[in-house]
């Protein structure tokens, strides 16, 4: 029987993360952490990036970022949502070195404010399938169980948005959404449509890696993180595939774990399945 009064490693390290996330606005010190795990700041270090993918440090950015976009998403001041967060320099917030932001963060608070953004919504063989698109590119691809509640999915996203029905049988939009039937259906491949990448820099990298990949590619989230540079940030890597909201043009579906399962899906895991396995014929059949 275990010694309630020693906890397990894991049991440790997973108190540090709870500690650095209530403190993530502190300037927190390595040889702190480290003492309240009963570790060495190096074993820390070490065991703190095995277990989690990332260091103590990245991890706390990762807390931060968390809480500057939900003050900004919530109205908050750039300034004040930023002094929150505990980020004293705006390089912290969108800057060369180290941004949290894959865009400028007024941008990223206002929430589509002065944007007119045109949806499409489209049944498909994998069932109802909304897209939405800026002046950019598509911004938004989701499946879901029926048109209003996927309406009400990107309004919850770009909630300042003038949202805007386009028409089902011209114009771009309306291009882009057979294109990309025609690829579900199995009949084409994945067109190569222009995206509106909206999320934290380290999102927006893997995003970008993930549309790197061919039709019928696999890789594993380890291969993700590899690809972006930052090798030891697998777990990071799987949370930014899980976040991403423009199905199929963000080809996340294609990321498997490291022994061969489909892992996680967004959009259910036999829908995952169908799509490899669409792809896989297509490709066969070229």
């Amino acid at each position: 029987m275990s010694d309630p009064s020693h906890p397990s490693l894991t049991a440790r390290l997973e108190a540090s993360a709870r500690y650095i996330s209530a403190h993530a606005d502190e300037p927190l010190r390595l040889d702190t952490l480290a003492a309240q795990a009963a570790l060495s700041p190096w074993h820390f270090q070490r065991r703190f990036k095995a277990h989690f993918g990332v260091s103590p440090k990245q991890y706390q950015d990762g807390c931060r970022q968390q809480r500057l976009r939900a003050a900004l998403r919530s109205g908050v001041p750039v300034v004040e949502a930023r002094l929150d967060a505990g980020l004293s320099s705006a390089d912290h917030v969108y800057g060369a070195a180290t941004p949290l932001l894959g865009m400028p963060a007024g941008r990223y608070r206002r929430g589509g404010a002065g944007e007119t953004l045109h949806y499409l919504c489209h049944t498909t063989i994998e069932g109802p399938l909304l897209m939405a698109a800026s002046e950019v590119g598509v911004c938004f691809a989701e499946f879901g169980t029926d048109e209003t509640s996927l309406i009400t999915q990107l309004a919850h996203e770009f909630p300042q948005a003038t949202l805007q029905p386009a028409a089902p049988d011209r114009g771009a939009l309306a291009q882009w959404m057979a294109a990309l039937n025609a690829h579900l259906s199995g009949t084409r491949p994945a067109p190569d449509l222009p995206v509106d990448l909206r999320g934290t820099a380290f999102q927006i990298k893997v995003w970008r890696f993930l549309r790197t990949l061919p039709s019928g590619a696999r890789v594993t989230y380890t291969d993700v993180a590899h690809g972006i540079g930052e090798s030891r940030a697998v777990r990071a890597a799987a949370s930014a595939c899980g976040a991403n909201r423009i199905a199929l043009l963000v080809p996340c579906h294609r990321v498997l774990r490291g022994d061969g399962g489909l892992g996680g899906y967004r959009w259910g895991m036999e829908r995952k399945r169908r799509l490899l396995e669409r792809e896989a014929a297509l490709l066969s059949a070229q």
